[in-house]
Formats: structure tokens, C-alpha cells, sequence
């Protein structure tokens, strides 16, 4: 099932959020093992080794690149931790990468005290003393765990005191959790915008419907067509602000799931992630409503529906907004308008085309791997920015085929393109021609043989005259996003219209009069030339 609530913004290249040092046998069943745990709880990729790894004399090369590709290092200093030398080489690389501002390091400082790391006196002292009776152990290496110890030892971090002084565990690891979320999140946005062409205005706007300020439970629709990058800005937006609340769940791909699973199996994701309850069970969608109310009234969750494409699912997902606690927030994306109206969503967010600066842009990086085109493919690089018409989704695709690849070889695909199109793309757009009843396909099809960019009233005169009640028909084919109208003008985006008459020409490739339309002029005239018209 796809669900992406334990996703975390990391930058690129780095498998892990957090990496763990800490001695085992003083913490690891005790206060790492809680931390740990607050850490996957809200979503953030810890890495914590096991003790198999710890057999061998050396650092593992497992956890030399656990370190290396991580963002944060959490350093549990507690009272014998200088003892183990794996830890104190754990603790050197991880300054040495902190020192290639690779990463950077909180210290817990777990029962002991914080100048005692910091000038290896206390429990530390009498630990270097026994390194130092250590013949096998290169004196330049103990230098190098001082030095590192020292430097971590004077960083800013959480101090856990013996009793009676002794702050609250539960308190210092909410503590570390806030503070790595925080982190995370701005992480994330300063490398998301840079990578993600056109989302930060999108990103502005969709907070500003969410309100955060807002005490009530607000639900946000996410509306478009296939392609346009709805459920991209729906998780970059869950991530920005999901540090904000009691628990969260990113619930992808509802359409296709509920299909395959049922919408009891939804339920219980939903459930577990929310409720951090692994072994939560939903046997059926009416146990799972009742225990979506019961257990989630007085929670302030953020919850994403992605991809929603039938009333019934959020009824079952989310079918009153009592059933959530106060200031939850509950995003939903579709490409039916009328789901979110009818479900009263606080606000519907139309997500909007790229401009064409953003198309070239877009376009570039998956071509080039740069922001512009080089100069000898510039033409045609528009002629395919061109094509795409502000469509994420083609753009990508097309950009990432033609990396690499020469100008004929381009030339040739543009050619392709303007005669098949590209099943990648039309496949995802047509899943919104595929939910619609016969006889609004019917008008579907009609307008991307005939009728784009028409006059609206002209349009439906001819339809009603078909006997194709297009009035309904029409604003069903708004709602999900597949027409617009531009004052009183119908218009379709040019690959739903390429879609459209390539459903059409599948009918009969390689027989024009078995087809349902002709929309060519080549076509027409063969089939009258040739007298060839044996209906569909």
C-alpha cells in the first residue's frame, strides 16, 4: 500500500535524517531507544547501528557511510562512552564530516557533565588513561578522539541531570524532536524551491488557505489535471508544516489502492500512522469509520488524500470534520472539482500551469541538467516547450528522454510526438476520460475532434441537437478538469485534445471509416475518395 508518512525532507544524496552515537550498553534500552523511537514517530529517518555490527575492532563500513549520508548527528555523551574506542571513532568522523559542512551535530549530554566532554576529566580522564596503556592504539588516533571530543563537547545541547535536578526525559527528547524538525523543514524548503520549477508561489498560496493560525479543523482541496503536479505540491507542503502537529499521514494514491485493497486497508494505514499503532487492525470500513471517530477527536493531525477520485472515500477517510481535533488539517488532492464542493472543502486550490519561463526551465534540467538550453538545441527545445503547454508531467518526461541525445534524434521525436504522442503522458490523462460516463465521453470526444476553442453556446446547440444533454455534460467535463472555459470560449489543453483523438484514431488504426470521428483532412478524404465508411 502506498503511504508516505514516514518520508522526511533530506537533501539530495543523504539516506538518513539523524545518525545515533551512543554507547550501548549505558543507553541503548534506556534513553536512545526512546529517542529513537519519538524519531520514527514523527516521520524522521534515524539511524541507529545494532550491536551485530559492533563484533570487528574497526568502525563498520556500514556506519562510516550512515554518517556520511546523513544530515544531522545526534552524540549521546553519557559516562562511558569514552570507553568503547568504536564510539570515539564514530565521534571523529563525525567531526570530520561536520568539518566539510556535511553535517551538523547536537550533543545529548546524558548524566554526565558538560565540561568533564569537554576537557576529558570525570569518567572521561580515567577512560583516555586506560587508551593510553593501550599498545595497540596509535597515540596520533587518541589525539584525534580528544580533539573531536572537545569540539562536540562545546557545542550548544540537551543536558539530562541525575536526580533530583534531572529535567524530564519524556520533556528532553520532545526537546531534541522539535529541534530537528525545525531543522529539517528549513532544509527542505531552501533546497525544494531551488529543485521543484514554480513551487514557491504555489507552496505561499496553499498555506494561505490552510491557515495555520486557525483553530478550526479546515479542509483544503487540491484540484487539476493529471500531470500538474498536485500531489508534488501536496507533499512538499505536508512536509513544511507537518512538525506543526500531533501526528501525520500522507495517503498516496487513493484511487488505485482502494481499487486493489479495499478502503478498510486505507483505514487502517490511516489509523496506524496517526495513532503510531502498528498492529492495528480494520476488518471492514464501518469498524473503521467508528474508530476514526473514537480515536481521533481530541488529535490535532495533518492527513493527505491523494489522488481521491469517489465521494465514498472521503466519507470513509474523512467524513466530518468532528471526527478530528482541533486545528487538524486535512489536504485533499483530485481532479474532480465537484468532490471537494460537495464535500465543502474550506478552500479549493486550482493548481495552475507553469508559465512559459518555468516551462524552459523545467524542460532544461531534465535535458541538460541545467537551467537554459545550450545554444544549438534552443529552437528545438521550444518547439517541445512548446508542446508540453505548461504540463509538468510532459515535461518532465520528455526532457528526461531526449538527455543526451542528438539533434536528430530530437528532431525525430518532435515528429513522432506531432503524430502518435507519448503513451507515457496520454496514459495518465486518460485516467480522467476513463472515469467519466459514456455519454460525457461522447462530449469529450466531440470537442477534441471539433469543437476546442468554439464559442460555448454555438458548442452546446449542436451537442443538444445530438441528443447529449450538454449543459450537465459540459460543467461534469469542467469539474474534472478536462475543459475550461475562457469567457464564453471552451478551450482544452492540447494534450487532452491529443489524447482524445488518439482514443479516437485506436478504434481502427489502420481503418479511418471504422473509426466513431474523422479529425483529419487526410483522413476525410480517403474515406470519401474511397467510399470506405462502415461505421463504428
Amino acid at each position: 500500500m502506498a503511504s508516505t508518512s514516514s518520508e522526511t525532507p533530506s537533501l539530495p544524496g543523504s539516506n538518513y535524517d539523524v545518525f545515533l552515537s551512543f554507547r550501548g550498553e549505558d543507553t541503548r534500552h534506556s534513553f536512545t531507544d526512546h529517542l529513537h523511537k519519538a524519531f520514527i514517530l514523527r516521520g524522521i529517518e534515524a539511524f541507529r547501528d545494532s550491536e551485530k555490527l559492533q563484533l570487528g575492532q574497526e568502525i563498520a563500513s556500514e556506519l562510516i557511510q550512515a554518517i556520511e549520508n546523513s544530515q544531522y548527528a545526534i552524540v549521546v555523551f553519557s559516562e562511558k562512552y569514552a570507553d568503547s574506542k568504536w564510539c570515539l571513532d564514530e565521534l571523529a568522523k563525525i567531526v570530520e564530516c561536520k568539518k566539510k559542512k556535511r553535517l551538523e551535530v547536537v550533543p545529548v549530554f546524558y548524566h554526565v557533565d558538560p565540561s568533564d566532554v569537554r576537557k576529558q576529566t570525570g569518567p572521561f580522564e580515567k577512560a583516555f588513561d586506560e587508551h593510553q596503556k593501550n599498545d595497540k592504539i596509535d597515540r596520533e588516533k587518541i589525539q584525534k578522539w580528544k580533539d573531536a571530543m572537545r569540539e562536540v563537547g562545546s557545542l550548544s545541547g540537551e543536558h539530562l541531570r541525575p536526580q533530583p535536578h534531572q529535567r524530564s526525559e519524556a520533556e528532553c527528547i520532545q526537546g531534541i524532536v522539535k529541534v530537528i524538525l525545525n531543522k529539517l523543514v528549513n532544509t527542505f524548503s531552501t533546497h525544494t524551491f531551488s529543485e521543484l520549477i514554480g513551487m514557491e508561489s504555489r507552496v505561499e498560496k496553499l498555506k494561505s488557505y490552510l491557515a495555520m493560525e486557525s483553530n478550526d479543523v479546515r479542509i483544503i482541496g487540491i484540484w487539476g489535471t493529471g500531470g500538474m503536479g498536485k500531489t508534488t505540491l501536496a507533499r512538499v507542503v505536508y512536509k513544511m508544516i507537518s512538525s506543526k502537529f500531533e501526528a501525520c499521514s500522507f495517503i498516496a494514491n487513493i484511487r488505485e489502492e482502494s481499487e486493489k485493497f479495499g478502503l478498510h486497508k486505507i483505514q487502517q494505514i490511516l489509523l496506524r500512522e496517526l495513532l503510531n499503532h502498528r498492529d492495528l487492525e480494520v476488518h471492514n470500513v464501518h469498524d473503521g469509520v467508528d474508530i476514526i471517530k473514537r480515536r481521533l477527536h481530541n488529535k490535532k493531525i495533518l492527513l493527505v488524500l491523494d489522488d481521491v477520485n469517489d465521494l465514498e472515500q472521503l466519507n470513509k477517510l474523512a467524513g466530518e470534520r468532528c471526527w478530528f481535533g482541533s486545528s487538524s488539517r486535512i489536504m485533499i488532492t483530485t481532479r474532480d472539482k465537484h468532490l471537494l464542493e460537495f464535500h465543502e472543502a474550506n478552500e479549493i486550490y486550482e493548481v495552475e500551469e507553469l508559465n512559459h519561463d518555468e516551462d524552459l526551465k523545467l524542460f532544461s534540467l531534465k535535458a541538460f541538467k541545467m537551467d537554459h538550453p545550450t545554444e544549438d538545441y534552443g529552437k528545438l527545445s521550444q518547439d517541445f516547450v512548446d508542446y508540453c503547454k505548461g504540463l509538468p508531467l510532459a515535461l518532465e518526461v520528455l526532457g528526461s528522454f531526449l538527455f543526451k541525445k542528438s539533434i536528430d534524434e530530437w528532431k525525430n521525436e518532435l515528429g513522432r510526438l506531432t503524430k502518435f504522442g507519448e503513451t507515457r503522458i496520454l496514459s495518465v490523462l486518460r485516467i480522467s476520460f476513463n472515469g467519466l460516463e459514456p455519454i460525457q465521453k461522447e462530449i469529450f470526444l466531440n470537442i477534441a475532434c471539433f469543437f476546442n476553442h468554439m464559442n460555448q453556446d454555438d458548442v452546446e446547440k449542436i451537442l443538444d441537437y445530438l441528443e447529449l444533454f450538454p449543459k450537465i455534460g459540459l460543467r461534469v467535463l469542467i469539474d474534472k478538469s478536462l475543459i475550461k472555459l475562457h469567457g464564453n470560449r471552451l478551450g482544452m489543453h492540447n494534450l487532452l485534445q491529443e489524447m482524445g483523438r488518439d482514443i479516437v484514431y485506436q478504434q481502427c488504426p489502420e481503418d479511418p471509416g471504422r473509426r466513431s470521428r474523422l479529425c483529419s483532412f487526410k483522413d476525410i478524404d480517403n474515406v470519401l475518395t474511397e467510399n470506405t465508411v462502415r461505421g463504428y
